[in-house]
């Protein structure tokens, strides 16, 4: 680790973490304007199920203690894992 922070000048974890409890980002430094960009891109991807399916889907996953998206992932990722062995794809 550094020395001193440039702005709590403590020398440790937890210094640095005792000067923040008692202090506001704002009380330090120019405020200055600043322009970004921000680019997120959802990794989530939703598909319409059967409600009877669904169902079934969340008894399953709550028996087993996880979520719906969860148990959704694991039977896909077994099913295409089978795909592959018996097709090669």
């Amino acid at each position: 680790m550094i020395d001193k922070t440039s702005v709590s000048k403590a020398g440790s974890y937890q210094e640095i973490g005792e000067f923040w409890d008692s202090h506001d980002a704002t009380e330090n430094g120019n405020e200055e304007p600043v322009e970004f960009d921000v680019n997120i891109h959802s990794q989530r991807h939703y598909f319409a199920v059967d409600e009877k399916l669904c169902l079934k889907i969340r008894a399953v996953a709550n028996q087993r203690g996880i979520s719906e998206e969860t148990l959704l992932n694991i039977f896909l990722q077994e099913k295409f894992s089978q795909l592959e062995r018996n097709q090669g794809v």
